[in-house]
């Protein structure tokens, strides 16, 4: 069998990693022709060094030399910045674009992948959430594909292969996050340390706080829109604190199918990558005599408002979804900094969707124009809560 070639964008974070894992799984099946990574050096040089890519990108000029000088001795070309990711996915060699990088800036360099006819294993949920329109009207130009890393847009696509029935609805499950049954009291004073401690998924320290607050389901309910062509109606959030059931489809005959497994993020990146095959692999299996009951709930939209936040803005549609991800990435790195309460957070979100017109019709360039200018925003909001504290 012929090797699948793989780029893998933020190849230094939780699903970067884990991508890895499955690469070594099976050595056999995939060529790893591209790293990227931000800001981490020396995780990036032991990753090219064990994997011999043919490009690695390390977006911090700052970290570039270092980078450089340790791959001196090897053939694997070394660039950095920004516009240095859009370049790496033109490889011609390459098949399949794993994007794992985190926020929006993820977004242009999936733009480039699919104009250029690479097949996008999508872990970067903003660039549907910011732009999901535009994305998927690209996938069908360029006719590629488009396959959720996400655990529950994959399970969505694991129960829709083979079904010609449309869809009737579809459950996206949440754990509920470590703060789930809490009062908005309760949440007033909490900090990061205690919002960083999921209790089921181990995950880089964004998407951490985004699952804390909800958010992170409500990015998943706007990528669910884009991803499987749902009205806003047909897309429903049930907390399931056990993390099993990875989500639900429901069709139209009454019908439900659900995916399970163990909460696993190799699990979902490997049917991404080797879809639409299923090979046998030496991760850990799930037992259902572990697990005496799976339970369900409806989350609290009340105190968690970032969900009911998401899901007002796939409703009103134009821009609302860019800026509310762009004041969202401002408000969880000012949380990490200790300049916004967790509480604040949703302010912050509400507050800037305020500040911005809503427009419709918008082009590549509008959405990026947008995302800077809900983050300027978001920013200057912030601050005026430290001036008043």
């Amino acid at each position: 069998m012929e090797k699948n070639n793989i780029a893998i964008l933020g190849s230094t974070g939780s699903i970067g990693t884990q991508a890895l894992d499955v690469a070594r799984e099976f050595p056999d099946k995939f060529e790893i022709s591209v790293l990227t990574a931000s800001n981490n050096a020396d995780t990036l040089i032991q990753q090219a060094l064990e994997f011999n890519p043919k490009l690695v990108v390390i977006v911090s000029e700052v970290a570039y030399t270092k980078v450089k000088d340790a791959l001196a001795h090897t053939s694997i070309k070394v660039l950095s910045g920004e516009e240095a990711l859009v370049e790496a996915v033109q490889l011609e060699e390459i098949d399949v674009v794993l994007n794992a990088i985190v926020g929006s800036a993820g977004l242009r360099p999936t733009v480039k992948a699919i104009t250029c006819g690479k097949d996008i294993a999508l872990a970067n949920k903003e660039t549907l959430v910011v732009s999901g329109e535009l994305i998927m009207r690209l996938v069908k130009q360029h006719n590629v594909k488009m396959l959720p890393v996400d655990s529950e847009h994959s399970a969505i696509f694991q129960c829709l292969v083979g079904e010609p029935s449309p869809i009737e609805k579809i459950y996206l499950t949440a754990s509920g996050g470590p703060f789930r049954g809490w009062s908005r009291e309760q949440l007033a004073n909490v900090g990061k340390a205690q919002a960083l401690k999921h209790p089921n998924w181990s995950m880089g320290a964004k998407i951490t706080i985004d699952s804390a607050s909800l958010m992170n389901k409500g990015l998943e309910v706007i990528e669910a829109k884009w991803l499987f062509e749902l009205d806003i109606n047909q897309i429903d959030v049930i907390v399931h604190p056990q993390s099993i059931v990875h989500s639900i489809v429901q069709f139209e005959d009454g019908s439900m199918k659900a995916q399970m497994g163990l909460p696993d993020m190799k699990l979902p990146i490997q049917y991404a990558l080797t879809y639409p095959q299923r090979y046998k692999n030496t991760f850990k299996r799930f037992d259902f005599m572990d697990y005496g009951n799976l339970t369900f709930e409806k989350p609290d939209l009340n105190t968690f408002r970032n969900l009911q936040l998401a899901f007002d803005a796939l409703a009103e549609g134009g821009n609302r979804c860019c800026v509310l991800n762009a004041a969202n990435e401002i408000a969880v790195a000012a949380f990490l900094e200790d300049k916004v309460s967790f509480l604040g957070m949703s302010n912050i979100l509400e507050e800037t969707l305020c500040h911005i017109k809503n427009t419709n019709n918008l082009s590549l360039d509008d959405y990026i124009a947008y995302d800077k200018e809900s983050r300027i925003v978001a920013r200057d909001l912030i601050n005026k809560i430290k001036q008043i504290n």
